[in-house]
């Protein structure tokens, strides 16, 4: 009894050290967008709004009633997997957090961070296939392993497997879509095949959860999380498909534009 007693503390402590995580991230982003607007022109509004409903996905996912309940129900833990891995993310990257940060920090700082954007390991790691491979890889090892079980039985391996799901998230996101600057450029074409086959891939896991369930899921809690991640994933590739066609058809365009006015 006196052990459980414990473990909720350490986990009471532990979800308010995340809150006030969370609320920072809000009040230095917020800061920023004050600051880049009196030195530059003003921060858009819009990005401000995509940071606070990303951070707030991604913290309705691993605090609170559902990120309680996904420990013991499958279809909670695949809703949390849906905010946390893939809309979260992609609020985030809509926000230009990059963008912010180069803008706000002084010559020297942005200087520096620039290099590192352009290193070899970020290139690597950039890289449609790479962040594809880390993205869809990773919740295939997650689902079709022991790894499931052991989530729900060790903090640490459960903290581990969410920041992995997260980052890996937002990389698989920023290789696809350019909002920030981005030195590794790929092509639209590119992207696109890598994109078609990440998102068959993503597909393919859930029909296979669907029948495969993790170790110690109820058959009933497999069926409905794997059809929550076929067609919940499906909304938010929607979304992702739309922006790389959007700005894929924008990149094109100027060029059909000036080459009509020249041949006329």
């Amino acid at each position: 009894m006196n052990n459980d007693h414990n473990h909720h503390g350490s986990g009471n402590s532990f979800e308010l050290i995340l809150v006030l995580l969370f609320v920072m991230t809000l009040i230095i982003y917020i800061f920023a967008t004050v600051l880049s607007s009196r030195r530059h022109k003003r921060w858009p509004l819009d990005r401000t709004a995509f940071w606070v409903f990303g951070v707030l996905c991604a913290s309705s996912a691993i605090v609170g009633p559902l990120a309680n309940r996904a420990h013991i129900d499958f279809t909670a833990h695949m809703l949390g997997h849906l905010l946390f891995g893939m809309l979260a993310p992609l609020l985030l990257v809509l926000a230009a957090p990059m963008t912010l940060v180069l803008r706000t920090l002084n010559v020297n700082s942005a200087r520096r961070l620039s290099r590192i954007l352009k290193s070899w390991p970020v290139r690597i790691l950039s890289n449609p296939i790479m962040a594809s491979f880390l993205n869809v890889g990773g919740l295939w090892v997650l689902y079709t392993t022991d790894l499931y079980g052991a989530i729900q039985r060790n903090i640490i391996l459960h903290v581990l497997v969410h920041l992995h799901v997260f980052f890996a998230g937002y990389l698989f996101t920023v290789s696809m879509i350019y909002i920030d600057p981005t030195p590794h450029r790929t092509s639209f074409v590119y992207r696109a095949i890598v994109l078609v086959i990440a998102l068959a891939g993503h597909g393919i896991l859930s029909k296979y959860i669907y029948n495969h369930p993790p170790s110690n899921v109820p058959l009933e809690q497999a069926e409905l999380g794997s059809m929550l991640m076929y067609y919940g994933g499906d909304v938010i590739d929607i979304i992702l498909i739309y922006i790389l066609c959007l700005q894929w058809y924008r990149a094109n365009r100027p060029r059909a534009v000036v080459h009509e006015s020249t041949s006329s």
